[in-house]
């Protein structure tokens, strides 16, 4: 794997420009906060935390539990996509987000985007996240 970082750019921080890698390629769909081994009655998966940083831990940990199924860890995450509800509580939410990242991915940085939506499919979301990761060979 190697990072992309143009010369005389600016170094990125909390994330990279772009990654270029060879190997398996995992495209992880869009996790929720939610925990999908805490059902609830009616067959859904459970809402552990509604508040924006414990959904985005959540989230972070579902990636790496369907990266582990592949034989795959953090450091192979090429791409992160941050689907957020409110800018403002997203911004807000860093200082926790960033202690989740690094409890679970560590500091490595992949290429990331935050986007900002009017609405998630799960009506409790306030955020999804979607990842792509390459296994080398």
């Amino acid at each position: 794997m190697q990072i992309l970082q143009p010369p005389g750019w600016a170094k990125p921080r909390g994330f990279s420009n772009g990654i270029a890698a060879r190997g398996t390629t995992i495209y992880v769909a869009g996790q929720v906060g939610w925990d999908p081994r805490q059902p609830t009655p009616d067959g859904r998966c459970g809402w552990p935390c509604l508040e924006f940083a414990g959904q985005a831990r959540q989230a972070l940990q579902n990636i790496v539990e369907v990266l582990t199924e592949a034989g795959g860890k953090p450091e192979h995450l090429v791409r992160l996509t941050w689907y957020v509800l409110n800018r403002d509580e997203y911004v807000a939410a860093w200082p926790a987000i960033g202690a989740a990242y690094r409890d679970i991915i560590g500091r490595h940085f992949p290429a990331m985007a935050a986007v900002g939506v009017t609405a998630l499919v799960e009506p409790e979301a306030r955020v999804e996240i979607e990842a792509t990761a390459v296994i080398p060979d």
